[in-house]
């Protein structure tokens, strides 16, 4: 069977959105506490490092970087790359696209042992369908799609190239 594939995002879209985007969390995190932006392994994490680049400019906050990382499809183990104290912090997660929200679910988990003052969750991409109860603070598109689409985040060098669509 045939996929047809369709750019949804090209880069100057992103670009924009990204630009958007880090207004809109400068608005919302713009306080004393300590911002940590933590990128979800590849795609997510080369969104966040983005991120904090335009942030630096806009917002007077602490902030720091962090990685994580789990398997997508088997999401027990999840590993930061640095252990820090988050209480107190707001936390942003970043990954490219929310698909059924499961992964930003698992991704939460290492959070819950800390008392953080806010934790909020940024995606380029949403798909509108969801599988667990995972609502993104920050979108870059919302998509309505089928169960049996899929959308992909294509990530060069820490470029964000495009996003596309992809039916069966």
């Amino acid at each position: 069977m045939q996929h047809q594939k369709k750019v949804i995002l090209s880069k100057i879209n992103i670009e924009t959105i990204l630009q958007r985007m880090a207004f809109e969390v400068a608005e919302s995190m713009n306080n004393t506490n300590d911002l940590v932006i933590i990128g979800i392994k590849e795609n997510g994490y080369a969104i966040s490092k983005k991120m904090v680049e335009a942030l630096k400019k806009l917002l007077k906050n602490n902030i720091i970087s962090l990685q994580l990382s789990l398997n997508k499809q088997l999401p027990q183990n999840v590993v930061i790359d640095k252990q820090i104290d988050f209480s107190n912090k707001n936390i942003l997660l970043i990954d490219d696209v929310c698909n059924s929200g499961k992964t930003l679910m698992y991704a939460l988990k290492p959070f819950l042992n800390f008392y953080p003052n806010k934790i909020e969750i940024m995606v380029l991409v949403d798909r509108i369908y969801k599988q667990f109860p995972v609502k993104p603070n920050f979108v870059g598109l919302s998509v309505a799609t089928t169960l049996q689409d899929f959308i992909e985040v294509t990530v060069n060098d820490d470029e964000i190239v495009e996003a596309v669509l992809i039916t069966k």
